[in-house]
């Protein structure tokens, strides 16, 4: 028995030094340096700047992710339209999209439209609220508060799979740590890209699981150190601006060309993606907010051309983020992608309603277009179907938290300072 007690305990203090918290709450085993024998495909990758399953570059599709954040409104929807719609790869699929959705003042009527055009529909919050500081510290029920009940709502606002909302990008580049990351794990959601990397640029590091440590770079702390099994990390690989700094996003870039000439942008453009392109071919991910396009038509004209050009490239491929996940999960050369069916969704009918709805959280009325039937006040954290409020929450609402949104929030991090994220 004294033998058997001392064993237990050896145990115990062996665990106890293998684990990671989670803001002072649950804990996890804490992340091995990665066993590639015992990592294997479909449902566990190592972190590497190696090509999955060994391929040849030459023989490697170059997917290229165009992203956008924030709310998706009526007018932002016009530069979408003209941008996006109508558009082949070499294969004959329609090009991807992927849109990380904050919900204030979203129109679910133009989610519905995204999706049904075969566009990914992803997660950014709920209140995106600032300071950036909030989004370190949240507590995991806050986070669930934020992202998995946003699932909820945008599925029954928007009339969409619920099933089909995997992604997640939290606001400012910025996570909790392993509990953004536990999220994930716990919410049938499927990846994560919010963590950008500046050291592992060129070559480019692939999506990878975090069953295991990751080699990726910590530029926004906190980063996850847990082991969290099947949850996969789809690496912000960071552009290089004009004088060689990292930027996260095209309106993150400290040097870029005249805002008027078109050419440079398109060779900004080309520049930035040939370093994936005529390199390992890691994911290119492209992120310019819709206003910044908007404003400066020479950028607009010169990204227009550039996609344009990029879906002449019969080994390039626009795709959602979550294609290139399943890519990774099963890597095929470009013979064997070629031959893959189009990625397609089952339309879903908008019955369009619109609803001015005054918030409970700061007295503000929203004009929101849904798909179903009118809430009765607007959907937020903690009441994502807008459900009508107690006799108890009216009692208590003059200590309900007031929070702090924002479209021009600025951090002192060069990979998280812009708005759009």
């Amino acid at each position: 028995m004294r033998l058997e007690w001392l064993f237990l305990s050896l145990v115990a203090v062996s665990v106890a030094a293998s684990v990671a918290v989670v803001n002072g709450q649950d804990e996890l085993p804490l992340a091995a340096p990665c066993n590639a024998t015992a990592c294997d495909l479909p449902n566990c990758q190592c972190s590497s700047t190696d090509i999955p399953k060994n391929l040849n570059a030459r023989n490697t599709p170059q997917f290229v992710t165009i992203t956008f954040n924030g709310a998706v409104l009526i007018t932002n929807m016009m530069t979408y339209r003209r941008l996006l719609y109508d558009r082949s790869n070499s294969n004959g699929c329609n090009i991807g999209t992927t849109f990380f959705v904050r919900h204030e003042y979203t129109n679910y009527q133009d989610i519905n439209e995204l999706y049904n055009r075969g566009f990914e529909i992803a997660l950014n919050s709920i209140t995106h609220r600032a300071p950036q500081t909030y989004w370190a510290e949240a507590p995991y029920e806050d986070l669930v508060k934020e992202f998995a009940d946003q699932k909820i709502l945008i599925s029954h606002f928007a009339n969409i799979s619920i099933d089909d909302i995997k992604g997640v990008r939290f606001p400012f580049l910025q996570t909790a740590g392993d509990a953004s990351y536990q999220l994930i794990k716990d919410h049938d959601l499927l990846y994560d890209s919010t963590w950008a990397t500046v050291n592992l640029q060129d070559p480019g590091i692939w999506p990878y699981t975090l069953d295991y440590a990751s080699i990726q770079d910590c530029q926004v702390q906190p980063c996850p150190t847990a082991s969290l099994p099947g949850v996969w990390v789809s690496p912000l690989i960071t552009w290089r601006d004009l004088q060689g700094f990292p930027c996260s996003s095209v309106d993150a870039c400290a040097f870029v060309p005249d805002l008027e000439n078109e050419q440079a942008w398109f060779q900004f453009f080309m520049t930035n993606f040939e370093r994936h392109y005529l390199g390992t071919r890691a994911p290119f991910d492209l992120s310019v907010p819709e206003g910044y396009i908007a404003s400066y038509p020479a950028v607009y004209r010169a990204l227009d051309r550039f996609i344009e050009f990029l879906t002449r490239l019969p080994d390039v491929f626009l795709v959602n983020e979550r294609d290139v996940i399943e890519w990774s999960k099963n890597p095929l050369d470009i013979e064997e992608y070629l031959e893959q069916n189009c990625t397609t969704v089952e339309s879903t009918v908008c019955d369009e309603k619109f609803c001015p709805l005054t918030s409970e959280h700061n007295d503000i009325t929203y004009y929101m277009t849904v798909c179903s039937e009118c809430p009765e006040t607007y959907p937020w954290l903690g009441n994502p179907l807008g459900e009508a409020p107690s006799s108890e929450s009216t009692e208590s609402s003059e200590t309900t938290e007031s929070y702090e949104t924002t479209d021009s929030y600025e951090s002192t991090t060069i990979l998280s300072h812009d708005s759009s994220y």
